[in-house]
């Protein structure tokens, strides 16, 4: 399989219809769960589909260090080029890397502003980029206008944000930790352990809340499963 083939039955294309496009440039989404179900998976499948496609990827961590989200990477893109056949894997990953760039922060020191400040400076120097991934963001430190600012970030940089958040999820809605950010967060996943499999339920996709969708993850690889 060459690259073009990997990008068009990329399990991102069925994840990507069950939400209505999913989060297109200018928005936010959010995929919350408790912790180790597969949160930084998902962000790390959708940032190798954003490389394959030749577009720059910047993956900002508040809870791993930089190279534990390279091994994520190298993991999932190493399993879905044995899993599809990749022709000249070796070369196709070395060009997903040039493309990507890994950010680690304290929240405890970071503020969503800083974070912002750090990506229009990366874009400033001639970096071109058009997706942004913040893993492990605790919503219970943020400051109360940081979706604000990232959405309007987003919005003036023509950016497609990501969010994952350590969140129990027991009542129906929203979130109580993520209600008072909710006007500017345009996708809501949670992510609920079954027996075979993790599924991926919507809380807020839009105008519409609360459904069911199709989409798991496998509970071994934690990748998108394929229907």
């Amino acid at each position: 399989m060459v690259k073009q083939d990997l990008i068009e039955r990329s399990a991102v294309r069925i994840f990507e219809k069950e939400l209505r496009g999913g989060v297109k440039p200018g928005e936010i989404g959010v995929i919350i769960s408790r912790k180790g179900l597969g949160k930084t998976s998902i962000l790390v499948q959708i940032g190798i589909d954003k490389l394959l496609q030749g577009t720059g990827v910047v993956h900002v961590s508040f809870n791993q260090q930089a190279d534990h989200i390279i091994t994520w990477y190298e993991n999932i893109f190493d399993e879905l080029a044995k899993k599809k056949n990749l022709d000249k894997a070796g070369e196709v990953k070395n060009e997903l890397v040039s493309k990507r760039i890994l950010l680690n922060f304290n929240q405890d020191t970071v503020r969503t502003s800083q974070v912002i400040k750090t990506i229009k400076a990366l874009m400033d120097s001639g970096i071109k980029l058009e997706s942004v991934i913040i893993d492990g963001f605790d919503f219970s430190k943020a400051v109360p206008d940081a979706m604000q600012k990232m959405k309007e970030f987003a919005k003036e940089a023509n950016l497609t944000v990501w969010y994952s958040a350590n969140t129990e999820k027991t009542e129906k809605g929203v979130p109580d930790a993520i209600k008072a950010y909710e006007n500017d967060i345009d996708v809501i996943l949670y992510l609920e352990p079954l027996p075979d499999s993790i599924t991926l339920r919507v809380i807020k996709e839009h105008d519409k809340t609360d459904y069911t969708t199709d989409l798991k993850l496998d509970v071994k690889s934690l990748l998108l499963a394929e229907k």
